[in-house]
């Protein structure tokens, strides 16, 4: 038995291995939209149900439990390992065969089922094979609970071990084949166990290989444990989608924080079903103690409501203290341990706790294991898919936890009242006074409810610097959207600020503007695109830039979050131009990569002004063969720009990001934006061909009555003049490559970038990171082409920034 529990964690740690490279590499094609998350995680915890509730009526009783459970991890290692290798294939018929509406969602569910069923079932399937090893006596009980609390320790280690690990200093291939190695040692292992161990049924005639016949009659009541631990599950997972939203505010978004979460959650689920385990051995009614732990988990969750809304937010502290990202990463751990663990625990004991409360001698194991882990898994599908598409967009996170509150008081008072009061030995007296407590219990659990609070503004609005930014500027709109919760603010001075991730993603300050704007112009006035697609809408001021072009015929801006053109961009309309509402643009809610990669036709241009590089997703927007699928999208002549950030950053980060775009485009170059002579942030501009910026071409546009607004938006972000415009010059492929001959270039099968910008989301070197990088700049004597007056003059404008 113990070595049966050493194997079921090396078989956790590697499904969540799996877990997060699938989910990585799936994203890559069918889109990491709120829709695309919900077929993916509703495939996975499908499979998982569909391979535990199966498995008991597939595979005779007559095998040897432990060579069934190898075969199983032999399964699921040789499918990661044709997932890995066959992705590209299963991304090229999903992109020939992708669409909009519900065609294309039919098309990402399939793809999903052809990826995620196989292993999922193979993965479900493994417990309740390794249960026909042990008996239904509250022993054997109690070790099906060891083995789930084991499994859920790998997971830890797994999750842990691909978050900041394999992923960040390697790749996916990398990571599938530590997987695949646990796999086959855990496979390994257990076939040599089986041809040494007799299979054993606890009874004499288990060692000739037959079994006694099995009951498959159900405990009496067991509907009411299953609905219970379907509803155990549905809050488990509603939980851990909310709790996750909120805490990634508090920390931010980065791929460190979600695998910390994760561990989290798991490190509770494993120490509660360890002490479930103990306790369903002990007790002679364990249906009582699955209640009683139900009716817990409302105060666990009220608990945690409060810590992640009233308590940590306001915790005196400033992350940018630390310029070591280690040491923030462990307060986080402490800060999430603190507000998740209690819940957590509950409910890993309540697995065990209902295996122990439907268990009876004679019973099969596998069916018994497969029953409760399918209504657990069913109730966790219902869970993640409600709480992150429907309740959070819907009712908000504030009442979502109620509803979670008052879910776990149906299923502890469920519980409960057939595990209670159909005692036939209970007086009438003691049924009245159980009753009556009952109902108080119920009580104080519609108080706790009634008493969680909704989500801060400024926590929306500032994220980890909350308490730092206390009472700064008016919060005038907060909203939760499907995939993000956004806010608007204004300061005194009038500043409009929008919020996103937890912190400023555009504003009305002259440097935000000055850089909303140049992505937009730039994007349109060195070529006379017709056709452009705007990745990101935000306050809409880039995207608004773009639209006011005379020659423009239309424009689509892919952004991920409905909430941002619907609401937040109106706030901005005074500074953006009202663009959400100019007959020419077309809003397509969707995730950029995806838009561009299920994209039938071309397009004249394209500007990217995703969220910060550090945020988990963004770095898909960043990597080499993003760029690649970009210039197969684009027509002759068309241009590409991107927005980079240099605060909030490091010069690894940086150098990822430009190094990737100039590889892509080696004709490209870097413009500048400083804030005080200080550099602050980039505008990417890249083209197939080489690239030629007629400054009299130009100069006459923007002299033009037809341009008049062009002329007047860049006037109003400091450049009164073609020569303003273009002395942000800052270098091209071939002055920046000695700086950047070190630059990780991010690629889809590492994402580098996200790793490289999570360790810096708390620095602010953008000063030290653009005067390093114009150390290697040289004079565009090539680039530019007019008269020899406008020349000059830009040359000496380059001259000068460089100068300061």
């Amino acid at each position: 038995m113990p070595l049966l529990l050493v194997l079921f964690i090396g078989s956790g740690c590697a499904a969540l291995i799996y877990e997060i490279v699938w989910f990585q590499l799936l994203q890559l094609v069918i889109g990491s939209s709120a829709i695309s998350m919900g077929v993916l995680l509703g495939t996975f915890m499908g499979g998982m149900c569909l391979g535990s509730l199966l498995l008991p009526r597939l595979i005779s009783a007559k095998q040897h439990p432990l060579r069934v459970y190898a075969a199983l991890e032999l399964g699921i290692g040789i499918i990661g390992l044709l997932l890995l290798f066959g992705m590209p294939l299963i991304g090229g018929v999903y992109f020939a065969w992708a669409g909009s509406g519900v065609g294309g969602l039919y098309v990402r569910g399939i793809i999903a089922a052809v990826c995620l069923l196989p292993p999922t079932f193979l993965m479900g399937a493994t417990l309740p094979a390794v249960a026909r090893w042990v008996e239904t006596t509250p022993q054997g009980v109690s070790w099906l609970g060891f083995f789930y609390g084991g499994n859920i320790a790998g997971a830890v280690l797994g999750s842990l071990l691909a978050g900041f690990y394999l992923l960040r200093v390697f790749d996916v291939s990398v990571a599938t084949y530590a997987a695949v190695a646990l796999n086959v040692a855990v496979a390994a292992v257990g076939f040599m166990v089986a041809r040494m161990t007799p299979i054993r049924q606890g009874d004499a005639s288990a060692s000739a290989g037959t079994r006694p016949a099995v009951d498959t009659a159900p405990a009496a009541g067991a509907w009411a444990v299953y609905l219970a631990i379907a509803i155990s599950g549905m809050t488990a997972l509603g939980a851990e989608v909310v709790w996750t939203r909120l805490l990634s505010l508090l920390f931010g978004a980065t791929v460190y924080t979600f695998s910390q979460i994760l561990a989290v959650f798991l490190i509770g689920l494993g120490i509660g079903s360890s002490v479930g385990a103990a306790i369903g051995r002990s007790v002679a009614r364990p249906r009582i103690a699955l209640g009683v732990c139900q009716l817990l988990l409302c105060g666990a969750i009220a608990y945690t409501a409060y810590m992640l809304t009233e308590s940590l937010p306001y915790w005196p502290i400033n992350p940018s203290i630390s310029l070591n990202p280690w040491y923030t990463l462990q307060l986080d751990f402490v800060r999430c341990m603190w507000a998740v663990l209690p819940g957590a625990m509950l409910w890993g004991a309540s697995f065990p706790l209902a295996l122990a409360s439907v268990a009876r001698p004679g019973q099969d194991p596998a069916r018994l294991v497969g029953g409760v882990y399918a209504a657990n898994t069913l109730g966790a599908i219902v869970g993640s898919l409600g709480a992150s598409l429907v309740l959070i967009a819907w009712i908000g996170s504030q009442h979502a936890e109620q509803v979670l509150i008052v879910s776990s008081l149906a299923s502890g008072l469920l519980v409960l009242a057939w595990g209670v009061l159909d005692q036939e030995n209970l007086s009438g007296r003691a049924q009245w006074t159980t009753a009556l407590g009952l109902v108080a219990v119920a009580g104080a659990a519609v108080v706790l409810a009634r008493g969680v609070s909704p989500l801060p503004g400024v926590l929306v609005a500032y994220g980890r610097y909350t308490p730092t930014r206390i009472g700064e500027g008016e919060i005038i709109y907060m909203g939760e959207g499907l995939t993000a919760s956004v806010a608007v603010s204004r300061l005194q001075n009038g500043v409009l600020n929008y919020h996103n991730a937890g912190k400023i993603q555009a504003s009305s300050e002259p440097q935000d503007m000055r850089l909303q704007r140049m992505l937009g112009h730039l994007t349109t006035l060195v070529n006379e695109p017709k056709t452009v697609v705007v990745i990101g809408c935000g306050a809409g001021v880039t995207a608004g830039a773009v639209s006011i072009d005379p020659r423009l015929q239309s424009e689509t801006i892919a952004e991920i979050e409905p909430l941002v053109p619907r609401v937040v961009s109106e706030y901005f309309g005074e500074h953006n131009f009202n663009v959400v509402k100019n007959p020419k643009v077309h809003i397509q809610i969707d995730d950029g990569r995806h838009y561009v990669a299920t994209l039938k036709g071309k397009f004249d241009a394209l500007t990217s002004d995703p969220l910060d590089p550090w945020v988990k997703g963004a770095a898909m927007l960043y990597s080499r063969e993003f760029f690649e699928d970009v210039k197969a999208h684009l027509n002759p002549g068309g241009v590409v720009t991107l927005f980079v950030q240099l605060y909030e950053s490091n010069t690894a980060a940086v150098k990822s990001e430009i190094g990737t775009f100039l590889e892509a485009f080696p004709n490209g170059m870097v413009f500048g934006n400083t804030n005080n002579g200080i550099g602050y942030d980039l505008v990417l501009f890249g083209q197939v061909e080489p690239t030629k910026i007629n400054l009299d071409v130009i100069d006459a546009k923007l002299k033009s009555p037809e341009y008049a607004q062009v002329a007047q938006s860049l006037r109003e972000i400091g450049f009164n003049s073609v020569v303003d415009l273009f002395s942000t010059y800052a270098g091209n492929a071939k002055d920046l490559a000695p700086w950047l001959k070190d630059a990780p270039i991010n690629r889809d099968r590492n994402l580098r970038l996200q790793y490289l910008a999570g360790l810096g989301l708390n620095l602010y070197q953008s000063g030290p990171i653009y005067s390093e990088m114009l150390v290697y700049r040289r004079q565009p004597q090539d680039l530019f082409v007019g008269s020899d007056a406008l020349k000059s003059a830009v040359l000496a404008g380059i001259q000068t920034t460089q100068q300061q």
